[in-house]
């Protein structure tokens, strides 16, 4: 843990990681010397990175790298937890600065245009005061990753050291007007590298989420494959149930069939009185009155018609219903008090 000083002058205790990155340029292998300072929000915000230039070394602003040796890249500004970490952010370092070496060899004199002499390699152990950092962000706030201005790119580096400074006609318009092949053709490799970043982006994203969606419909077809396991567990269990009812069923159906047969068999023998049997004396009782009372009701019917057809006469007719209809009244009324005392409803 060491002190970072921050924008505001504030400063706070934070993990700092201190290395080299090996890079490979044009044939060459160099370690870079690289800070990276984890804040307390770490992996959420992006770690701060620096380059830390020995004293043999100095710092090669560019698009990806400022003045203070604070390191720029697309994975920082995109920076999301989890798909990014600090391997990835490593491996990302190793393409970038192998394109754009973020420091060259202290030059030993300072002339107009010429090549500067290169330096021996840089000692790996050297860890930088936190003072030479430069400026920070925020403590309270950590914004995201803005790129410099500046689209300068480094020549080529001797074998054995770091790259030196490029001479000016390489990097720039030459006295002349005219912009050199190093140039052109550093400025082409930067915009396809670019393009082709930007492409694997848009790639990774769409293959994300179709990888998203394909997850979510086979999490559907799972739920959706145990419903229809539950739904078949019911069913067979319904058919069981209908099978035996079925069974059930023809069973009862052989059994009514077999007493109705037995009892076509036995219908020319049976008396009506003997199959109309009561289930209680009284019962017996009301049915007894209720048959008599309609006998005398078509008694007294067939002697009107006898009476309209003059087969009795008018004094017979009145003598014999005089007689059936004080008998009906009788039976009427011992019926009611028999259907009142076995619980049924009044039947007049």
């Amino acid at each position: 843990m060491d002190a970072y000083v921050f924008n505001d002058g504030s400063s706070r205790d934070l993990m700092s990681l201190t290395g080299t990155v090996p890079v490979s340029y044009r044939g060459n292998t160099y370690n870079i010397p690289v800070c990276l300072w984890l804040l307390d929000t770490y992996p959420y915000n992006p770690p701060i990175c620096f380059v830390k230039p020995t004293s043999s070394m100095m710092i090669k602003t560019g698009k990806h790298i400022d003045a203070n040796g604070k390191i720029y890249l697309p994975y920082l500004h995109e920076w999301k937890h989890p798909q990014s970490d600090l391997y990835g952010l490593i491996q990302v370092m190793i393409v970038v600065f192998g394109e754009e070496p973020p420091v060259f060899s202290r030059p030993a004199t300072q002339a107009p245009f010429p090549a500067f002499p290169a330096a021996g390699p840089p000692n790996s152990s050297y860890m930088p005061t936190v003072s030479a950092y430069g400026p920070g962000p925020n403590p309270g706030v950590y914004p995201a990753y803005q790129y410099p201005g500046g689209n300068s790119y480094p020549a080529a580096a001797g074998p054995g050291h770091y790259p030196t400074q490029p001479p000016v006609s390489t990097v720039g318009p030459s006295r002349d007007g005219t912009i050199g092949e190093d140039t052109i053709r550093a400025s082409l490799i930067s915009a396809v590298s670019d393009k082709l970043r930007w492409r694997m982006k848009e790639e990774m994203d769409r293959a994300q989420a179709e990888l998203d969606a394909l997850k979510r419909t086979e999490e559907d077809l799972k739920k959706g494959h145990q419903k229809l396991e539950e739904m078949i567990s019911r069913l067979d269990q319904e058919v069981a149930d209908v099978d035996r009812n079925i069974e059930l069923l023809k069973k009862k159906d052989e059994e009514l069939s077999e007493a109705l047969e037995k009892m076509e068999n036995q219908s020319e023998n049976n008396d009506i009185d003997d199959v109309i049997v009561p289930t209680a004396p009284l019962y017996k009782q009301i049915l007894n009155l209720y048959a008599e009372e309609n006998a005398i009701e078509d008694t007294i019917f067939y002697l009107g018609e006898a009476l309209r057809r003059g087969v009795i006469d008018l004094e017979v007719f009145l003598k014999h219903v005089r007689l059936l209809s004080r008998k009906q009244f009788q039976l009427r009324a011992l019926m009611q008090k028999a259907r009142k005392t076995a619980g049924l409803s009044d039947l007049y």
